[in-house]
């Protein structure tokens, strides 16, 4: 398969394609917004994981006519694939980041008396997460639900194979998040080179072998984390008393939805 480079394109406060971004710029801009803490607050994570969720459903036929055109998708598979999944998942977070983020005290040894101790949950601080083309929306806005729970400021890189679910989420994702905090970049392999380059707080990348081994070795020289989730077998193993009939059905279902596009 063959794709066409591009270059990186942010959206225009309109919502229009803009001029290619400014990679340098646009990480700063997210950086001083976390300096801010305003990312930290915890209305503030529920709010955007709301958006989030709101942002799904609200572009349903919009999504699932954008998955059409990229992978040939029917409808209900976009909205258990993609759609249906990732505003859960955010819902989820919503509900429970606040008790997620507190702080857990912890029992001392004797020694150490009479200190106290506990756990602090501290976010990253911006974060780079780059798509994968075969569930354009629920890898690429996923992992986002993770880190803006964590109270991270976020930089979205999705796949360009997928070109029209990449320019979809690149008009929605301004419209319904924070700006300041949630940046998506358009763009090839190049793009997520640069994006890798500005030393950011942690990487997200979900993809191929081949593509996860440039990534952390583009990340090593500034020592930043990466978080990959790399393609590979689906191994299923049928028990001597299971329903051969039921069994064969969904093996079937799951080795032909999305194309057999799908690892777990």
């Amino acid at each position: 398969m063959t794709t066409e480079s591009v270059a990186p394109k942010t959206q225009s406060t309109n919502g229009s394609a803009a001029e290619p971004a400014d990679i340098p710029a646009t990480v700063a801009r997210l950086r001083r917004t976390f300096a801010t803490g305003r990312t930290r607050d915890i209305e503030w994570r529920k709010r955007q994981l709301l958006q989030l969720a709101k942002l799904m459903e609200e572009n349903e036929d919009a999504i699932a006519k954008a998955l059409a055109e990229d992978l040939d998708r029917n409808a209900a598979e976009a909205f258990i694939a993609d759609i249906a999944t990732t505003a859960a998942e955010a819902k989820y977070a919503a509900k429970r980041v606040r008790r997620w983020a507190r702080r857990k005290y912890l029992l001392l040894e004797m020694p150490q008396l009479p200190g106290r101790g506990w756990i602090e949950y501290e976010p990253y601080g911006t974060v780079l997460i780059i798509g994968a083309w075969n569930y354009p929306f629920y890898l690429t806005l996923g992992p986002a639900v993770g880190a803006i729970a964590a109270g991270n400021a976020v930089v979205l890189k999705p796949s360009e194979i997928a070109a029209a679910s990449s320019r979809l989420m690149a008009e929605l994702v301004p419209r319904y998040l924070d700006r300041d905090a949630i940046a998506l970049i358009e763009g090839d392999g190049m793009v997520s080179q640069e994006l890798i380059a500005q030393g950011l707080d942690r990487v997200m990348f979900t993809g191929g072998t081949e593509i996860g081994r440039k990534v952390y070795e583009g990340a090593a020289p500034h020592l930043t984390p990466v978080t990959l989730e790399l393609g590979g077998k689906s191994p299923v193993i049928v028990a001597a008393d299971a329903d051969i009939d039921v069994a064969a059905k969904r093996i079937a279902w799951i080795k032909i939805m999305n194309a057999g596009q799908t690892c777990v």
